[in-house]
C-alpha cells in the first residue's frame, strides 16, 4: 500500500492491536495522543471509511501506527486521527507523514488532510509544519483531561499546496 525504501505501511491486524494499545499507553505517548478502546480499534479495522495501519522499518520492526479517518467522506478530505511512533529520533516520524501526503494526494481524490495537535506538542507541530502542513487554528479548551482543560491546534494542508511543495518531488 505505502513504501518507501525506509518505511512499509500494512494494515493493521488483530493481532497488532496489544503493540498499539501499547503504544497508546506508553507514558512518553499519552499526554499527547488519544486513546481508544480495545473495541474502538476493533471496529476500525472493518470500517471502509478508516485506514488503521502499522508502521514498520525495513527490518519489519513495528515503528508505530497510523489512523487515517474520512476515506469516504464526500466533502473529499481526510483526517489523521492518530499517528503514534515509537522508534523516536529516527526521523520515522517525518518519513511517515511524507508517504502519508503523497499517499493521500496521489492515490485518492482527497482535496484537504488534516489533523490536530495538543498546543503543547511543539515537537510534532514542528514536524507537521516541516511536511507543509498549514496551522489554522485554535480549538480552546476542547479537551479535559485529569483536572484540567487542553487546547489544540488544527493543521491541513491542501491539494494544490501539495502539487506545489518541491519536498514531495522525490516522493511522486
Amino acid at each position: 500500500m505505502i513504501e518507501s525504501d525506509v518505511l512499509k505501511f500494512r494494515k493493521t491486524e488483530v493481532i497488532d492491536l496489544t503493540f498499539v494499545l501499547n503504544a497508546e499507553t506508553d507514558s512518553e505517548n499519552t499526554p499527547f495522543i488519544g486513546q481508544w478502546t480495545v473495541e474502538q480499534h476493533l471496529e476500525s479495522l472493518t470500517n471502509e471509511d478508516i485506514h488503521h495501519l502499522i508502521i514498520e522499518n525495513k527490518n519489519g520492526d513495528k515503528v508505530g501506527y497510523v489512523i487515517l479517518t474520512g476515506l469516504l467522506d464526500s466533502n473529499k478530505v481526510i483526517c489523521i486521527k492518530r499517528i503514534t511512533i515509537q522508534m523516536k529520533n529516527k526521523g520515522y516520524g517525518k518519513e511517515s507523514l511524507k508517504l502519508i501526503i503523497n499517499w493521500i494526494f496521489e492515490e485518492t481524490e482527497a482535496h484537504r488532510l488534516w489533523l490536530d495537535v495538543k498546543e503543547f506538542n511543539t515537537r510534532a507541530r514542528h514536524v507537521y509544519e516541516s511536511v507543509g502542513f498549514i496551522f489554522e487554528g485554535t480549538l480552546r479548551d476542547c479537551i479535559f483531561k485529569g483536572n484540567k482543560f487542553e487546547s489544540i491546534s488544527v493543521m491541513s494542508i491542501l491539494r494544490h499546496e501539495y502539487k506545489s511543495n518541491l519536498l514531495f518531488n522525490s516522493y511522486r
